[in-house]
């Protein structure tokens, strides 16, 4: 199988119905950006991070291909295509596993600014990359609609981004930096 089709030479490119649209579709923009996020999780998954954070950062990238698939078609013609689709146990597995790492952080009392150890600065984009997306798939939504769990899944996906860049934060033993607002005169 050759990997280039030639197809998309004039700035097109088909959605999984065959569906022939520019290449900047908000809809191309939406599952591109759930496609950038899904690279950035996996150079965090690469990292010298706990076990259980790598298997949980594996199973949310096999979700984003699932995410993926599900922007790539369009809504009319979904049912045609046997795709799975995103629901509240994907969802619930997030918040339970936020859950359990925001049992062993300090509270949180300011912003805290991105950074302090590369794999945490790299968690960080990953949680804006999902920010990105979740902005693109809710302007795509505004235009055809999209299934209400993905959008919840994504919105979730970037809280448990911010949690486990706090973890790490602990785990590696950076200082988290407080965003504190200077004083105007």
């Amino acid at each position: 199988m050759k990997i280039y089709t030639k197809t998309g030479d004039k700035g097109t490119t088909a959605l999984f119905t065959g569906t022939r649209v520019p290449k900047h579709h908000i809809r191309i923009e939406s599952y591109g950006t759930i496609d950038e996020l899904n690279a950035f999780l996996g150079l965090l998954r690469d990292q010298k991070i706990d076990s259980h954070s790598q298997k949980t950062i594996a199973l949310i990238q096999e979700k984003l291909f699932t995410v993926g698939s599900i922007l790539a078609t369009e809504p009319k013609k979904d049912s045609r295509l046997k795709i799975p689709r995103i629901n509240n146990q994907d969802i619930e597995l997030l918040e339970k596993e936020m859950d359990q790492m925001n049992e062993n952080l300090p509270e949180m009392t300011h912003f805290i600014l991105p950074g302090g150890h590369t794999i945490v600065s790299y968690c960080h984009i990953a949680r804006t990359v999902c920010r990105r997306a979740e902005r693109m798939i809710s302007y795509l939504h505004e235009q055809e609609p999209v299934p209400e769990a993905l959008l919840s899944y994504i919105n979730r996906l970037s809280d448990y981004l911010f949690v486990l860049a706090r973890k790490l934060s602990r785990d590696v033993k950076a200082k988290e930096v407080k965003w504190i607002p200077e004083k105007l005169d």
